[in-house]
């Protein structure tokens, strides 16, 4: 039975979200839509006469009503799950050569992914999802990914996207938590870079930098940077083949006995986590059968797990194949 992830998962979003930055600021072409490019790099899609438009504002707002959307005050599809649930629909879809093409997949499996009631209002977000994937798909990479006005002008181009694909409180479930931390990495990258500084003009920026921050995203990185000890801690162990007694025993004077417990469980879920990717990853290696892929997802991740599905096999592809456990 499959469990939920905590602290691991929690570590290894830390990981990914350590490197957001660049990835974001360097939008290849947007797996699975595959567009073809003309002469140029002009891409063909918004030529394509099958590509359906993208809605305007206040067909949004009207889609939205239709649904029921807020009626008790509370938004139960604009939640912060909701960008996981539309990548793993998309990854779902598969590649398709055109927008219009991984549109019509779209509609056939967004009832898999959403309650019935909301599948209707999903399924226009998740159209507009992948005309903004195709339109950020077509922004230019910056020459230099370590120069910070370069990566600045190139989240700003991001930014515009979004809001043109998306009302305002869609925007602050899709992205907001994600552009914050964005902003504030981007900050100290700035302050590291700023020649002009001292070192302790350049400590004072960064204290002031995470200061500006939300209480809720301040509170969010304390944890995170433990996370991340905790992780660099546990990739040691495994590159070293650390045994679990002296794993135990090291935890256990850092953090505690029953942290150290707590993270003992951790490495075998995370064991048993990497387990099920390789059974999933396999499995997609070998059928393209859609229902029965759907069918193993269910039997080997819960539904929070399938949330998370899309992201946990990106960020395997980014990393080195891990040693036979």
């Amino acid at each position: 039975m499959p469990r939920r992830r905590t602290l691991a998962a929690a570590a290894a979003a830390t990981t990914v979200a350590a490197s957001a930055l660049v990835w974001l600021a360097w939008p290849a072409d947007p797996a699975p839509l595959r567009t073809q490019q003309q002469p140029g790099g002009a891409a063909v899609v918004g030529n394509n006469p099958g590509t359906p438009r993208t809605a305007t504002p206040a067909e949004h707002r009207l889609a939205a009503q239709a649904a029921g959307a807020g009626v008790d005050g509370h938004d139960s599809f604009l939640t912060r799950e909701l960008r996981n649930t539309l990548e793993a629909l998309l990854l779902e879809a598969g590649d398709a050569a055109d927008p219009a093409t991984l549109k019509q997949r779209l509609a056939a499996l967004v009832g898999r992914h959403f309650a019935p009631d909301l599948a209707t209002r999903a399924l226009a977000m998740a159209e507009r999802y992948v005309d903004y994937r195709v339109a950020l798909g077509q922004l230019r990479a910056p020459a230099d990914l370590k120069d910070p006005r370069a990566l600045r002008s190139a989240l700003a181009e991001r930014e515009q996207l979004r809001r043109q694909h998306f009302q305002a409180e869609e925007y602050e479930a899709l992205f907001a938590h994600e552009a914050e931390l964005d902003q504030y990495t981007l900050a100290r990258l700035e302050i590291a870079h700023n020649p002009a500084l001292t070192a302790q003009q350049k400590e004072l920026a960064l204290r002031e930098a995470q200061a500006g921050l939300s209480p809720e995203r301040q509170a969010e990185r304390a944890s995170a940077t433990l996370h991340m000890t905790v992780a660099q801690q546990t990739q040691q162990f495994n590159a070293q083949g650390t045994d679990e007694r002296t794993r135990h025993a090291t935890r256990s004077a850092q953090y505690g006995e029953e942290a150290a417990r707590a993270l003992a469980q951790l490495d075998r879920d995370e064991t048993d986590w990497q387990n099920r990717l390789d059974q999933y990853s396999q499995a997609q290696a070998q059928t393209t059968d859609s229902a029965a892929l759907q069918q193993l997802r269910q039997q080997l991740f819960t539904p929070q797990e399938q949330q998370r599905l899309a992201a946990a096999q990106a960020v395997r592809k980014l990393q080195p194949a891990p040693a036979p456990r």
